[in-house]
């Protein structure tokens, strides 16, 4: 699964980063960053595929959206809502085929956080940060839906993962999609059903390091959580 991100720019220098989409109504969330510890319920700059200029110009658009997926029809307070989907089966699962078909989006960000379970028993886990190995910003693969709570339009996500690849397969056996800047134009467009796109990033584009532990909590939102450190020592199999 994909819990946990980080931002370590500005609003206004990730913006820079993404610059073939429009900037689209996010200012609200401008004092949020950098944010070095970002967990489901927070609202994020997307990007998705809305109108950018009148009459019905369609393009890619900056829009503010809060971590967990919630479809117009689903009642508030059930279930938490998803924060991920898994890519397997997106396009027939109820929850998930018409954003999925619709309302794609890409999830802008420097890395995110997996845990590696070095017992096997849950009970110990080492936090690794994840990025790319040449520290460029990068685009995770999600899905978006809106729905109105007391006649305010709220928009919600949730980020889609795949099989990890060779370097991920080390701590976890999932991973979020990272999309190519070239399939970008291609996720956010209407085609119904870009399934080859959700597929492991290549290892060798990526880096990951051990971190310290308070990352665990999204109340320590500090620049050193991304901080390498040397791991304890992992158990020895005799």
């Amino acid at each position: 699964m994909c819990g946990r991100v980080y931002i370590k720019t500005s609003l206004e220098e990730l913006v820079r980063n993404f610059a073939f989409a429009e900037r689209g109504a996010i200012d609200a969330l401008g004092n949020r960053f950098p944010l070095y510890n970002g967990a489901p319920t927070l609202d994020y700059p997307i990007i998705i595929r809305d109108m950018v200029r009148e009459p019905d110009i369609m393009g890619p658009i900056f829009a503010s959206a809060r971590w967990g997926l919630m479809p117009a029809w689903m009642k508030p307070g059930g279930r938490p809502p998803p924060i991920n989907a898994r890519c397997e089966g997106i396009g027939t699962n109820g929850l998930f085929r018409s954003a999925y078909r619709s309302r794609r989006c890409l999830v802008p960000i420097n890395g995110f956080f997996e845990w590696k379970d070095i017992f096997g028993t849950g009970k110990n886990k080492q936090p690794y940060a994840i990025a790319m190995a040449d520290g460029s910003p990068f685009a995770l693969a999600g899905i978006w839906e809106t729905r109105r709570d007391n006649d305010i339009e709220i928009r919600s996500f949730a980020i889609i993962t795949c099989e990890p690849n060779e370097m991920m397969a080390q701590i976890h056996d999932r991973m979020p999609v990272i999309l190519h800047r070239e399939d970008y134009e291609r996720w956010l467009s209407p085609e119904p059903d870009p399934n080859d796109l959700m597929k492991p990033f290549p290892a060798e584009l990526m880096t990951m390091w051990p971190i310290g532990r308070k990352v665990g909590s999204p109340k320590n939102d500090t620049a050193d959580i991304i901080d390498p450190i040397d791991p304890d020592p992992e158990p020895t199999l005799i």
